[in-house]
Parts: C-alpha cells; sequence; structure tokens
C-alpha cells in the first residue's frame, strides 16, 4: 500500500513463449509501456538476455506444464505464444488456459491456413496473423468496394473490417448521418487521403474513403445492406486477428 493507504497499482505481468525476433520485440515494446515481462525459450541459439536485459528470462519448453509452473502461469495476467511454431502455439495457449487459468491468451498464427484453429476451443482469446495482416493490406489497396476483415475483437464477437467507396457508389455526395447501419453496426473512422477522419452525422462522404466498421457477426449481410443495398457483396478471404 502507499501512504495514503491505498493499494499501490501492480504492473501487468506478460509471459511470452518464444524469444525469437517476434518475441524479443514485443517484449522491448511491452517493457518500454511500463510491464512486467518473462521470456520463456527453448532453443539455445535464441537465449540472449543481454538483448532484453531488463525482462525476466527462462530457458525451457512452454509447452510442457512443468515449464509454465516454474514460470508462475497462474500469475500471469497475459500470456503470448509467440513461437514460429503453429502447433506450439496453440498448445501454449490450452495450457496457459485451461490448467492455469491465464485471463487473456493472445497467439501468433504463422501460416494463414492454420486460422481456423486459433479460437478458443484452444483457449486463444486473441489470435494474430502477421501473414494474414499483409494480405489485408495489400487486398485493402486493391479491392475497391470489397468487403476485408482486418481482425477479430472481443474474443471473437466482434469484427473490424474496412471497405473503399468506390466511385459509383450512391453514398458518395451523402452525409454520415444518411448510412443507415443497424444497432449492432458502427462507422468508426474514415481514412481520407492519408487523413483520419472522425465522422460526424454532417461528414459528406467521397469515393476512396477507407471507411472502418466495427460489428457483430453479421457484419458481412449488415454493412451489404448499408453500402450496396441488394447487390452481392464479396467479402475477401477473413482475415481475421492483427
Amino acid at each position: 500500500m502507499d501512504q495514503d493507504g491505498r493499494v499501490a497499482d501492480r504492473k501487468t505481468r506478460i509471459g511470452i513463449a518464444g524469444a525469437g525476433n517476434v518475441g524479443r520485440s514485443v517484449a522491448q515494446e511491452l517493457l518500454d509501456n511500463g510491464h512486467k515481462v518473462l521470456l520463456i525459450e527453448r532453443e539455445r541459439r535464441k537465449f540472449e538476455p543481454h538483448v532484453v536485459p531488463d525482462a525476466d528470462w527462462l530457458f525451457a519448453d512452454a509447452c510442457e506444464v512443468t515449464t509454465l509452473e516454474e514460470a508462475g502461469a497462474e500469475t500471469c495476467d497475459v500470456l503470448i505464444a509467440a513461437t514460429g511454431d503453429d502447433k506450439a502455439n496453440l498448445v501454449v495457449g490450452l495450457l496457459a488456459k485451461s490448467e492455469f487459468g491465464v485471463p487473456r491468451v493472445v497467439a501468433r498464427i504463422n501460416e494463414i491456413r492454420n486460422e481456423w484453429l486459433f479460437t478458443q476451443a484452444w483457449g486463444i482469446d486473441v489470435a494474430v496473423s502477421t501473414p494474414g495482416a499483409m494480405v489485408a493490406g495489400v487486398e485493402g489497396a486493391i479491392d475497391v468496394g470489397h468487403l476485408v476483415r482486418l481482425m477479430g475483437l472481443r474474443e471473437g464477437k466482434a469484427d473490424l473490417a474496412k471497405l473503399t467507396l468506390p466511385e459509383d457508389n450512391p453514398l458518395v455526395g451523402q452525409r454520415v448521418g444518411e448510412l443507415n447501419l443497424p444497432t449492432n453496426t458502427a462507422m468508426v473512422t474514415l481514412v481520407r487521403a492519408g487523413t483520419v477522419i472522425v465522422p460526424t452525422p454532417e461528414e459528406v462522404l467521397e469515393a476512396g474513403d477507407e471507411m472502418l466498421f466495427v460489428s457483430d457477426s453479421s457484419i458481412e449481410s449488415s454493412i451489404r445492406e448499408a453500402i450496396h443495398g441488394a447487390e452481392p457483396l464479396r467479402v475477401t478471404k477473413d482475415l481475421r486477428g492483427f
């Protein structure tokens, strides 16, 4: 407690399985933001405590229950499975959630074809797909008028998606307030010519506007109705997970 009798703020404790380039970069960023970090690495060549000296380090296999016990996984607020092996990341996630009750498990996806596995059934709260994010960036740049799912939110209960408004869309020249979105869908921002705009009801939509939406699982049908009416809307591959 502090001098006023209040409980002092506790640093968030975060465990990271995998101390490769990704794991070390994430660890340093979290340390810079004031968190307490433990890196777990099983390969000798990647076990380099001097590279991230402010983190705690453990030389062991995070896929083993005994390792997570030694790491004090039950005291972690977040556990990140950041290895380059999807199978290992799934095992770490499942053990962290089912055996140690870690409140939030974040897992790295290395192969897009494995995305469907990274769900709560495997203990994963947030799945981060590096290749998926890159593909989303490409498709978002070239697929005008097509809905691109960028990531899942709230343990998969909501989605963040982007759609670039085509020139021939009837909404061009209309106000944001005239966009008839259902109550479970919201346009959270516009990106226009590289400028981020927080949309107001009076903001006039322009061709080329990148519109970011948050919605529940009905995102495809709700945005199709609002943007394209009865016109079929092609949705690109599900890319949730940045």
